[in-house]
């Protein structure tokens, strides 16, 4: 089971900005698996699974709690790189006097009360309370995106015929979901084992309170599937204090923003089937020719709000007599953005898909995919409901599918004889009183602030990649994050709290948990590196790079299993919170505020659906971290504000592969 490193990043104790989903040691790598068990007889269905997806839910192991003393010390491991002698005397003084005292008996309340709650995770109610309690904008603050490939057939990334064939690809995706044929989520250690006919018609027969241990027996390991139910249908509603989550499974209809304005229309007819794609195309053709202006008060711009104001003016809707047409918003399938302007460069993409101008999204809609004028696509998500393991894997059926068996195809004319989309699609129209006008004018200033600080830059490292760094026995996501630290260091001459998250999903209503890759061996190597170039043989240096990515695989195993520090401490804070206790001076000491504010946000994402993906700093003066480690070359998504420079931080992280690379082919460092 230590094995299975699938990570992403998600939030620090207090934010977050991100969701991408990491693949490590190819962990749910393409390679590592092929969903379909046979392909679905009918295009209602992207596949047929001969295991039902839920199969494995009921006995998924749970998610262990550390020992106290185990998270007291990876704790001050974690600390020692970021504090003076002085300072980190005064911090492990403070969590010894935890550990013996008020920690313990927390632990151990904290224990009793999750084997009373079998059915979920220590960590999952504190976690969503953490999100929906959260009151800043989740643009930005908490939804990231992930941009898909372009299709590899040029004249399919048509804006109308790519739009068709996603709607369609994600409905099919839909109905194979709640149908229980979706392939359950499978991490296969041995493939040539688990991943066959005759193993999964084996497991079927297999009892749901068993099935587990079968796979298990076969070194494959099934995922939490508990999130995915909020794919569709889903929207996070805002309240004052804390937000809701909410689903109606009823909905038929699509959300699809253009210019601002907001349309429905039905996309799974009343026996639940998938209307048909010449309709859809068609729908789609009457939208991006409508002559309605841009709204002089676009409502979507609200959802980037602070969520206090947002859910005021939200109550004020309400009684403005717009409840009904909320609703829709609220219980579409999900939202397509239709963008009227083309992409420039991968930034433009980059701040396209995280924010754009506010006025044509749905922020709380669990995921919305947008497509620009010409054919760019990627979705941007929610956070709060999951982690972005349903995402990519909904991310990557349907770029399967829509690039393998596209339902529409160029030039295949809409059907707009036989269709009446005038009377199929319905513009929503709402009724705003000068408050309303007012709460919108100042959202989208507020918005406008927001997003004019935010610099993105991207980086490509082409000098090797995974391929070289397994050569030499390194971990390539160890390797990375060095250079991350060595970048740092050369930029700024300090080593700073940073943040890499890794999914906890191998667990029953698992999460994530903390890598915490600023550790005393890249603090050594990095000096090493950049303060005292020439004082070190290669041979040195080497062995250096070796003990660094060594202990990032021991931190990345224990992370996967459950056994970091972060999740366990913030859930006995949480419990002595709820309980209105005073907080121990562990979690008032400077120390544990400065490691909770992580300078280096950082997630990492290759799948073959996936482009790019990207998301803010979680705090004022961090970097956002995005990047993809591929067989000969490193990519770098990077973003900031003005209190950083994001640009000379790629150039020092750059400077720090070429110095890995150089030491790996046995040079010295000039």
């Amino acid at each position: 089971m230590a094995s299975l490193l699938l990570s992403m990043h998600c939030v620090s104790s207090l934010r977050s900005s991100g969701g991408l989903v990491h693949f490590r040691t190819a962990a749910l790598g393409a390679e590592r698996r092929n969903y379909s068990s046979k392909k679905a007889s009918s295009s209602e269905y992207l596949h047929q699974s001969v295991v039902p997806s839920m199969h494995y839910q009921k006995s998924l192991p749970r998610l262990p709690i550390p020992k106290l003393e185990d998270t007291i010390r990876r704790y001050l491991a974690a600390q020692r790189p970021l504090l003076n002698d002085d300072q980190f005397r005064t911090t492990e003084k403070l969590s010894q006097d935890f550990q013996s005292g008020v920690g313990k008996q927390l632990h151990e309340e904290l224990v009793a009360q999750d084997k009373n709650n079998k059915h979920t995770s220590y960590i999952s109610g504190p976690w969503f309370d953490m999100y929906l309690s959260a009151r800043d904008s989740v643009v930005l603050n908490f939804n990231p995106f992930m941009s898909f490939n372009p299709d590899p057939k040029t004249e399919y990334n048509d804006q109308l015929v790519r739009a068709t064939n996603m709607v369609c690809s994600a409905v099919r995706f839909m109905k194979t979901l709640r149908a229980g044929l979706l392939e359950p989520e499978v991490f296969h250690l041995n493939p040539a084992k688990s991943d066959t006919d005759s193993f999964k018609k084996f497991i079927r027969w297999v009892p749901s309170s068993l099935s587990w241990y079968g796979a298990y027996m076969v070194n494959a390991y099934p995922l939490d599937m508990s999130q995915y139910f909020r794919l569709f249908n889903s929207t996070r509603i805002p309240k004052r204090g804390r937000d809701e989550l909410f689903t109606d499974d009823k909905g038929k209809h699509l959300l699809v923003m253009r210019k601002g304005n907001m349309y429905v229309f039905d996309i799974v007819d009343r026996d639940g089937n998938l209307v048909t794609p010449a309709e859809i195309q068609s729908h789609f053709k009457y939208i991006l020719s409508d002559p309605t202006p841009a709204p002089a008060f676009p409502l979507g711009v609200l959802t980037s709000e602070n969520r206090d104001v947002w859910a005021g003016l939200r109550e004020k809707l309400l009684a403005a007599g717009n409840a009904e047409d909320l609703r829709m918003v609220d219980s579409a399938l999900f939202c397509l953005c239709l963008d009227d302007e083309s992409m420039r460069d991968h930034i433009h993409i980059s701040h396209n898909m995280l924010h754009g101008d506010g006025c044509n999204r749905w922020y709380d809609k669990s995921f919305s995919i947008i497509l620009t004028k010409d054919g760019q696509a990627a979705i941007n998500f929610e956070h709060s409901w999951g982690d972005g393991v349903a995402v990519l894997r909904f991310q990557n059926e349907i770029f399967k599918d829509t690039t393998e068996q596209p339902l529409v195809h160029p030039g295949s004319a809409a059907a707009a004889a036989a269709v009446d989309s005038a009377s199929a699609v319905r513009r929503l129209q709402f009724k705003l009183d000068r408050e309303l006008e007012s709460g919108i004018k100042k959202a989208k200033e507020n918005f406008d602030s927001a997003v004019s600080k935010l610099t993105i830059d991207a980086m490509e490292f082409k000098k090797g990649g995974k391929e070289q760094l397994k050569k030499s026995k390194l971990s390539p996501d160890a390797i990375v994050q060095l250079a991350f630290q060595m970048g740092f260091l050369r930029q700024y001459g300090e080593t700073v709290a940073t943040y890499e998250s890794c999914s906890t999903a191998a667990f029953k209503h698992g999460r994530t948990e903390t890598i915490r890759p600023a550790t005393k061996y890249t603090k050594q190597c990095s000096h090493a590196f950049v303060c005292q170039g020439g004082q070190h043989s290669v041979e040195q240096l080497r062995a250096m790079l070796n003990e660094c990515s060594k202990y990032h695989g021991q931190l990345t195993k224990e992370a996967a299993m459950g056994q970091g520090f972060d999740r366990h401490l913030f859930a006995l804070r949480y419990l002595a919170n709820s309980k209105g206790q005073a907080l121990h001076s562990l979690y008032t000491d400077p120390a544990y505020a400065a490691i909770n504010h992580n300078i280096l946000s950082t997630s990492t994402l290759t799948s073959p659906a996936v482009n790019l993906g990207g998301f803010a700093p979680v705090v004022p003066d961090g970097f956002g971290v995005g990047y993809g480690v591929h067989d000969d070359w490193i990519g770098c998504n990077v973003s900031s504000y003005p209190a950083r420079n994001v640009h000379e931080f790629l150039q020092c992280v750059h400077k720090s592969l070429e110095d890995i690379f150089t030491v790996l082919e046995g040079k010295p460092l000039s």
